[in-house]
């Protein structure tokens, strides 16, 4: 620890470094956004610009809190009508990917259109396919073969 403050904050598993300020380094902890983050420092009365090493414990249990319970608008949520209980609540990190996997594995199992997409390593969204996407999953090319031109004058 310096005179300055803590030189790495670990908050929910994530290391911040503690020279970022407190709204970009709040962003490296995963399921937490750049729009997220603002209404956390705006709503919990923090500055943008002070440095996440100079928080007090208080204040790093404070975010904590508000991360895993946050008191904001139902769009401003990254789960949303979730399938299950068709509630709205925020997931961060590992809870994040298990809930991801768990809809792309829901998807193939009912066979959807998605879930075929996901199956087959194709874009899901709509993305044209001519010019990319065109690798199998050894990352091999595949595409147009140029014929080989001899360079006999």
């Amino acid at each position: 620890m310096t005179e300055k403050g803590k030189d790495i904050v670990r908050i929910f598993g994530t290391d911040i470094p503690g020279n970022m300020p407190v709204y970009p380094g709040l962003t490296k902890i995963k399921g937490v956004s750049w729009t997220f983050s603002n209404a956390l420092c705006y709503l919990l009365k923090l500055d943008k610009k002070k440095k996440i090493g100079t928080l007090s414990d208080a204040e790093i249990k404070k975010v904590m809190d508000f991360i895993k319970n946050p008191k904001l608008p139902k769009w401003l949520l990254n789960r949303r009508n979730d399938v299950e209980t068709g509630e709205a609540s925020h997931l961060i990190t590992t809870d994040l990917d298990l809930k991801k996997e768990f809809d792309i594995r829901r998807l193939k199992k009912i066979k959807s259109y998605k879930g075929y997409r996901h199956w087959l390593g194709r874009p899901v969204r709509g993305q044209r396919t001519r010019s990319h996407f065109r690798s199998k999953k050894k990352a091999r090319t595949i595409g147009v073969k140029k014929p080989k031109t001899s360079s006999k004058k």
